[in-house]
C-alpha cells in the first residue's frame, strides 16, 4: 500500500474526533500486519543472523508506511494517534521488522532540539512532541495537520512565532489549494521551478510529492523540458525574479501574455508570480534556519541501527548536548555586551531623530551611498555551489546568478517607493487580478514588519521598531528600493559586517548559507529572535520581487 492510496485512512487521524482517529488507526495497523505477514516469516528477534532477504516492492512500500507512521509518533498534535504509533512500532520490531529512526536532531541543524521544545514541549521521554502548548499555538499545529496531514519542520520552527505562523499557514493554503486561476499541479510544479532556483532539496521535494498526490504528470519531473511550453515559458520571469528583479520589464510581461497558443491570462501570470515570490523567499527562509528533511521523507529516517558513538534523537532530551552547551557559552562569552551596545546606538541614534532632520539631497545621497556598499558586500567565502541534476533540471540557465551582477559592477536602478509601492500600487492590482488575496498578502507582510515582543536578548520593554525598519529597508536598499523619509545612515550603526554578510547571502545567495555564519550575529540572542530575523528577510525580499514584477504587469497594462 503506497501512502498516497491510503490517502483516506491518513487524513481520518486529523480529525478532531478521537472516535475517527482511532479507527483510522486501526485500519493503519491491520495494514502494517498484513504486509508483515505478506512477506513471510521473520527470524527469532533473539539470534544474531542476518534477516531474510524481501521481495524488494514489499519491503519498499512496507518501509514507506513505517516511516509515515514514524512521523506520526513525533509530529502528530493529537497524543492518542503519537501514542498509538509508537506501540505499533514497538510491535513491528517485536516480531523481527527493523523499524526506521529519525536522522538529526530536529526540525532545525542549527537550533538545538532542546530550544524547539519551548515551542513543542515533550510529552513522552526521547520524542520530540508538539502537545502541552498553549492553546492558540496547539490549535494552528491543529488545523494545519488537518489541511496538510503533517506538521512540517518550517511551521515547526516558525511555531516560535504563533502569530505569524497562522498567517503564513492561511496564506499558502489559500494560494495552494483554495480557487484560483492555475490548476493545483501547475501551482505546485511552480513551487518546484522556484525552490529549485535556489537548490532548496528540501522545498522541492516537498513539492514533487504534493504535485503527484494531485495528479500531475510524473514525466514533467524529468527536467523542464517535459512540461508545457507553457510553463517552460515562464523560466526566464524565474530567474530574473530570483536573481535580478529589477530587470524585468513590460516587454517580459508581454511575452507570456501573447504567446498564441502558449499564452497566459493576466490572472494565471499574477498567481504565477506570487508562487514565485513566495518559494524564492520560503527558500531564503528554509536555509537560514538550517530545515531538516521532514521525518517521513528521503534523508528525514533511516533503517539503519544508530552508531554507538554517535547521538541519537534521546540524547539532547536525556541532557547529553553539553558539549554544545559549552560551545554556545563560549560565543556568549565572546560577544559580551553586543546588546547593550545595540541599544544604546538605538538611543542615541533616536535622540539625533529628535534634534535634527536631514535634508532630502543628504537622504538620497546617503541611499546611494548605502546601495553601494551593498554591493561590495561578499556574501560568503565558500566555493560556489553547483546544483545537482535532480535540482537544476526544473530550471534553465544555472549560471545565472545575483553573484554575476555584483562581480560586474553593474548600477542597480533606483525604486522610488513614493513611485511605485505595495500599499498603494501592488495590492490592489493583487486583489483586482487574484480575488481576495492581496489582503492575506498585506496581512503577512504587516505581521512579519510589526511582530515584536518589546525585548532584545535579556532585555525586557525595549522598542525594536528602528531596528525591525534597519534589517527591512537594508534588503530593499540591496534591490534598489528606497524609501525618501528614511536615513539610510542609520542602517551602518545598527547592522555590523557580519550580520550584513547573514542578510546578503541569505536574501541572494541562500543556498550558501551555513550554521557558522548563523551563529556568527547577534551571539547573544535568543533563537526565537534570529527565526524572526529570518521571517523579516523572507517577507522583505517576497515584497521587493512583488514590487519589481507588479510594476512590470502595471506598465504592460497601461
Amino acid at each position: 500500500m503506497d501512502v498516497r492510496d491510503a490517502a483516506g485512512r491518513w487524513d481520518a487521524l486529523s480529525s478532531r474526533d478521537a472516535s475517527s482517529r482511532n479507527a483510522a488507526m486501526e485500519l493503519i495497523q491491520q495494514e502494517v500486519i498484513k504486509k508483515i505477514e505478506s512477506i513471510g516469516p521473520m527470524p527469532d528477534p533473539q539470534c544474531s543472523s542476518p534477516p531474510p532477504t524481501m521481495d524488494d516492492s514489499l519491503s519498499s512500500d512496507l518501509n514507506a508506511l513505517l516511516a509515515h507512521v514514524l512521523m506520526l509518533s513525533k509530529r502528530c498534535p493529537y497524543e492518542d494517534v503519537r501514542e498509538k504509533c509508537i506501540c505499533l512500532l514497538q510491535r513491528v520490531q517485536d516480531v523481527g521488522v527493523r523499524i526506521p529512526r529519525p536522522v538529526g536532531n530536529g526540525p532545525s541543524r542549527f537550533i538545538p532540539e532542546k530550544e524547539v521544545h519551548r515551542v513543542s514541549t515533550p510529552l513522552l521521554s526521547q520524542i520530540l512532541q508538539v502537545s502541552k502548548l498553549d492553546e492558540r499555538t496547539q490549535s494552528i499545529f491543529e488545523d494545519a495537520f488537518a489541511v496538510l496531514g503533517r506538521l512540517d519542520n518550517i511551521s515547526l520552527v516558525m511555531g516560535f512565532h504563533p502569530q505569524y505562523l497562522e498567517s503564513f499557514l492561511r496564506t499558502q493554503h489559500y494560494l495552494l489549494q483554495m480557487d484560483g486561476p492555475l490548476s493545483l499541479h501547475c501551482r505546485h510544479y511552480i513551487g518546484i521551478m522556484a525552490a529549485a532556483r535556489h537548490q532548496c532539496t528540501y522545498l522541492v521535494n516537498l513539492h514533487v510529492n504534493d504535485f503527484l498526490q494531485v495528479g500531475g504528470d510524473p514525466k514533467w519531473l524529468n527536467g523542464l523540458e517535459e512540461a508545457p511550453r507553457k510553463l517552460q515559458a515562464l523560466g526566464e520571469l524565474n530567474k530574473i525574479l530570483a536573481h535580478r528583479p529589477w530587470l524585468l520589464t513590460k516587454e517580459h510581461i508581454e511575452r507570456l501574455l501573447k504567446a498564441e497558443e502558449h499564452s497566459w491570462s493576466l490572472a494565471e501570470l499574477i498567481h504565477a508570480v506570487v508562487l514565485l515570490t513566495h518559494y524564492h523567499s520560503l527558500a531564503s527562509f528554509t536555509f537560514g534556519c538550517g530545515i531538516t528533511p521532514d521525518i517521513h521523507t528521503d534523508g528525514g529516517h533511516t533503517f539503519r541501527p544508530p552508531s554507538l558513538s554517535g547521538y541519537c534523537v534521546c540524547d539532547i532530551a536525556n541532557g547529553n548536548g553539553a558539549q554544545e552547551d559549552m560551545f554556545g557559552n563560549q560565543q556568549v562569552s565572546e560577544s559580551s555586551g553586543e546588546v547593550e551596545v545595540l541599544m544604546e546606538r538605538m538611543k542615541q541614534l533616536q535622540e539625533c531623530r529628535d534634534e535634527e532632520e536631514a535634508s532630502q539631497e543628504e537622504m538620497a545621497t546617503r541611499f546611494e551611498r548605502e546601495k553601494t556598499e551593498c554591493m561590495l558586500v561578499v556574501t560568503s567565502e565558500d566555493e560556489e555551489c553547483v546544483p545537482s541534476r535532480d535540482v537544476s533540471r526544473h530550471f534553465e540557465d544555472p549560471s545565472y546568478g545575483y553573484k554575476d551582477f555584483s562581480r560586474r559592477g553593474e548600477h542597480v536602478p533606483t525604486l522610488r517607493v513614493q513611485d511605485y509601492s505595495w500599499e498603494d500600487h501592488g495590492f490592489s492590482l493583487v486583489n483586482r487580478l487574484y480575488s481576495d488575496f492581496g489582503q492575506l498578502l498585506d496581512e503577512k507582510f504587516q505581521i512579519a514588519f510589526n511582530l515584536t515582543y518589546n525585548t532584545m536578548a535579556t532585555h525586557q520593554g525595549v522598542d525594536t521598531s528602528m531596528l525591525r525598519r534597519a534589517i527591512w529597508n537594508y534588503i530593499h536598499c540591496m534591490f534598489g528600493i528606497r524609501y525618501d523619509d528614511y536615513d539610510y545612515g542609520e542602517i551602518n550603526q545598527l547592522l555590523d559586517r557580519s550580520f550584513k554578510v547573514y542578510i546578503k547571502t541569505m536574501v541572494c545567495s541562500p543556498e550558501k548559507i551555513t550554521k557558522r555564519m548563523y551563529e556568527s550575529f547577534w551571539r547573544q540572542f535568543r533563537h526565537s529572535e534570529k527565526v524572526h530575523v529570518n521571517l523579516l528577510l523572507m517577507e522583505a525580499r517576497m515584497q521587493a520581487e512583488l514590487l519589481y514584477a507588479l510594476r512590470a504587469i502595471t506598465r504592460y497594462m497601461t
